[in-house]
């Protein structure tokens, strides 16, 4: 792709290839020199590299304005790294920020993402793109008068909501007490991306051609859309071949689409017990945490290293809490009390079960 100062693309090329590595990086390296100017980088591969390094992260800045520009919604959740040792036990937990060189990656591969997806659309040939549809008009109104029970204004038109407008959310929430669950509370409220047969708008990236191209080794729609375009850089692509993918790929699409949602609930509920493992050699012990979420039977604390755990109303002896939905707060019923999303607490770890992947906390003082 040959990329102009304002992101756009040029000119592209999708040709067979082969990539010989001239060095090896890693994204700590990169993110090490672009925020920091370490000079490993340097010493080892010298000035040119760390040319093409400084230009990328230029065209990283540029391609994210360009989406920003466009709406792109941009979640910034920290991960939680689980590590292990030999014996798969959980030795620690670490909050997992994206630097630099994550983001710089990211880019470049929804550019790549978007160019192969409009370049195949327009061939009008069979293929599998990533959508990701309008939110439903119920659950943007419930997120709505949420984000407005908080302080927030979202403008709606006709019950619909432009990208843009919780891409402007999460700018003004950006750190502050209330930032995580304003954040986890727009990802619920929007529906989850797919794959389909039919090409359709993605809300998220605010892009109207979209498919997964980037990793074929890993997931089967990149692998299915490696297949189509190397049969049509060989002049394979015929009529039969047409007619075979334009009878497969909606059941490619579906299946897939279905084999992700599993994963990803197989990846949190393997999270869950070993996060409570990790905390079953910590019981006694006491941490800050953040609340991350309420609820009609309690409330749940975020440690900073990404562990949850719940405070049950039923050990709260101070007061008799109330849940109020609509305000996303528990309050006292006698003196008034309030929990609210993003108190910081100081918690003690009082049970962790990893067979039921479970952590209970009980409040120690309010911060």
């Amino acid at each position: 792709m040959e990329v102009d100062k304002n992101g756009g693309v040029k000119s592209s090329n999708i040709v067979e290839s082969v990539i010989n590595s001239n060095a090896r990086l890693i994204y700590d390296d990169v993110s090490n020199y672009l925020e920091n100017g370490d000079d490993y980088l340097v010493k080892r591969y010298g000035e040119e590299l760390i040319t093409q390094l400084d230009n990328a992260k230029e065209l990283m800045e540029i391609l994210n304005r360009k989406r920003e520009s466009k709406g792109a919604i941009d979640f910034d959740f920290a991960e939680g790294k689980i590590y292990l040792d030999k014996d798969a036990k959980v030795i620690d937990i670490k909050k997992e920020d994206r630097r630099v060189a994550n983001r710089l990656i990211e880019e470049f591969m929804i550019l790549a993402n978007e160019t192969v997806s409009e370049t195949y659309f327009w061939m009008d040939v069979p293929f599998l793109y990533r959508i990701h549809e309008y939110p439903d008009e119920e659950k943007i109104n419930e997120f709505t008068n949420f984000a407005r029970g908080l302080g927030y204004s979202i403008k709606l038109t006709q019950n619909e909501i432009h990208p843009r407008e919780l891409q402007n959310l999460i700018r003004d929430v950006k750190g502050k007490k209330e930032e995580a669950v304003v954040s986890r509370m727009m990802l619920r409220s929007l529906k989850k991306a797919r794959y389909s047969n039919v090409q359709d708008f993605h809300f998220g990236l605010a892009s109207e051609y979209y498919s997964h191209f980037t990793s074929p080794i890993r997931r089967y729609p990149d692998l299915q859309i490696h297949r189509i375009i190397k049969e049509n850089l060989n002049g394979k692509l015929n009529e039969g071949r047409i007619e075979h993918y334009s009878g497969i790929l909606k059941e490619v699409a579906d299946s897939s689409s279905v084999a992700e949602r599993t994963a990803q609930e197989a990846e949190r509920d393997v999270e869950k017990v070993k996060k409570a493992e990790y905390m079953e050699d910590h019981i006694g012990e006491q941490f800050e945490g953040v609340i991350s979420g309420i609820t009609g039977f309690g409330i749940f604390v975020e440690l900073p290293n990404t562990v949850e755990g719940l405070i049950s109303y039923n050990i709260l002896d101070d007061d008799f809490y109330i849940y109020d939905p609509d305000k996303m707060k528990a309050i006292g019923e006698k003196e008034g009390k309030e929990f609210n999303l993003g108190d910081k607490l100081i918690i003690e770890v009082i049970n962790a079960d990893a067979e039921k992947a479970i952590v209970d906390f009980k409040l120690v003082e309010r911060v």
